[in-house]
Parts: structure tokens; sequence; C-alpha cells
């Protein structure tokens, strides 16, 4: 399989159980973070009901959602454009190496350069993850000059 056998989609409410069920496995294998899945929910469920918070896209494979990636939005003064912002990637293991998480950046940028408004794609990916990181390079993407800071209220 490749990615041409992968089906892309935008998601829609009834798909709120296969992608809480993703960021809950995607947080734990990759920050060691257990989700409280009551909050996922509700948060999820918030994001599928308001298309100004995000956009969910998913991806199906053999008949069946084995891959989702969520975008975010964040303007750019400085470009006068909107920054799409790739977050909640998580692929299943038994199709990884597939080409599932390509086609859905494929998708994505092909969305975004459609659009005059938009000024490029970001993510963010957990320092430790040196797969993940070798996939984006593969796709063109590089390493920023940024360092991510934060200050999360637990």
């Amino acid at each position: 399989m490749n990615s041409f056998d992968v089906l892309i989609r935008d998601a829609e409410m009834h798909d709120l159980d296969t992608i809480v069920g993703y960021n809950r496995a995607m947080a734990l294998e990759t920050e060691d973070k257990h989700l409280d899945e009551a909050i996922s929910h509700e948060g999820v469920k918030a994001a599928l009901g308001d298309p100004n918070r995000c956009q969910y896209f998913l991806a199906e494979l053999g008949g069946g959602v084995v891959g989702q990636t969520m975008v975010t939005f964040e303007w750019s003064d400085w470009r006068n454009g909107w920054f799409w912002w790739i977050q909640s990637v998580y692929v299943e293991p038994g199709a990884r190496r597939k080409g599932v998480f390509s086609a859905l950046y494929k998708h994505i940028r092909s969305l975004a350069k459609k659009r005059s408004d938009v000024c490029g794609i970001r993510l963010y990916v957990f320092h430790t993850n040196q797969h993940a990181q070798q996939t984006y390079r593969k796709l063109g993407m590089s390493l920023g000059d940024y360092v991510l800071c934060e200050d999360e209220f637990a």
C-alpha cells in the first residue's frame, strides 16, 4: 500500500470517539501522558462543533480510519497571513510506514497552498520523537528557528 491508497477526509462529529482515542494514545506513546478521557472528549467535541477553533482530518485505509491530524490557525502580523499548525498527529501502529501521514500532510499542504492568506505550515514535535522528525524532514519541513516555551496551567 502507498499514499495513493489512503483516503483523506474532514472529520465529523460521529468521529468524536475515534479522535479522542487517538489523542489519548498519541499522548501516552509520545510523552507518557495520560489524558483525562472526559476532558479530552469535551475538548474534541468543542473543536468539532466550531470550525474556527481547528479542523481535523482523518486518513482511511482499507475502509477504516487509521490516522488523524488537526490544524489550528495562527495569525502572523509580520507576514499578513495565517500559519496552519499541524497538531494531534496519530497513525495506528499497524498503518505506519504506509504513507498515511504523508497523505495527510500533502492534503493539508494542498489546501493551504490554494489560499492566498496562508503563509506557511508549522508543527511542533516532542524533542525525543526522532522517527516523527525524520518523517517531517522527508516531506520537506525543516527545524525552525524557535524553541517552544510554555506556561501550562494544569
